[in-house]
């Protein structure tokens, strides 16, 4: 963003000199308002990062196929052996770190997060827990969590019915009648 630049108008007779004031910048002083906060926490706390205060969550989308659940989590960067997957009870958690790299010069601005990630997804009682895997290809990460056998759907056909009964019930039944009913002939046909 440019700042507006000011033009020197040159002064005309009998006006008094105003006193110029500077144009204060309300992110700059937001800036420095989060500095010292940020310096008072680390004195209090010792320097020790606090726990999940400075965790940030990487975007994610979370699929439900026939089979099994899906999560991808997009990691730009990130190394696989600086990410670490648990899955507790009911909760996977996803956590890690994405380093600042070392540059020469000045970082003049600067987009990309870095620090610690924290990613919590709670997972319905139905997975098999014992079962999630995980793979990492060109930032992002999937990790699949399978469903288990009685969460897997199931396809139920639906039989006619008549007056109560089903067709398939009624079918066997009407056999045995016409087998019945039907005289033997002689000779075994």
């Amino acid at each position: 963003m440019s700042t507006p630049v000011r033009r020197h108008q040159p002064q005309r007779q009998g006006t008094m000199d105003r006193p110029r004031v500077r144009a204060r910048n309300p992110l700059a002083e937001f800036d420095d308002l989060l500095s010292q906060m940020g310096g008072l926490l680390e004195s209090t706390v010792g320097g020790a990062a606090v726990p999940g205060l400075a965790a940030w969550t990487p975007a994610a989308d979370v699929t439900e196929g026939d089979e099994a659940y899906h999560v991808e989590l997009e990691l730009p960067g990130v190394d696989r052996k600086d990410v670490d997957i648990e899955v507790s009870g009911q909760e996977l958690t996803v956590t890690g770190e994405i380093k600042e790299r070392e540059r020469k010069g000045v970082l003049r601005r600067g987009g990309r997060r870095t620090g610690r990630f924290e990613y919590r997804l709670l997972l319905p009682s139905e997975v098999n827990t014992e079962g999630v895997k995980a793979a990492m290809s060109e930032g992002i990460l999937t990790i699949t969590v399978p469903k288990t056998e009685t969460a897997k759907p199931r396809h139920i056909e639906i039989t006619e019915s008549i007056q109560g009964e089903s067709r398939q019930q009624q079918e066997p039944q009407q056999q045995q009648q016409q087998q019945q009913q039907q005289p033997q002939q002689p000779g075994g046909f």
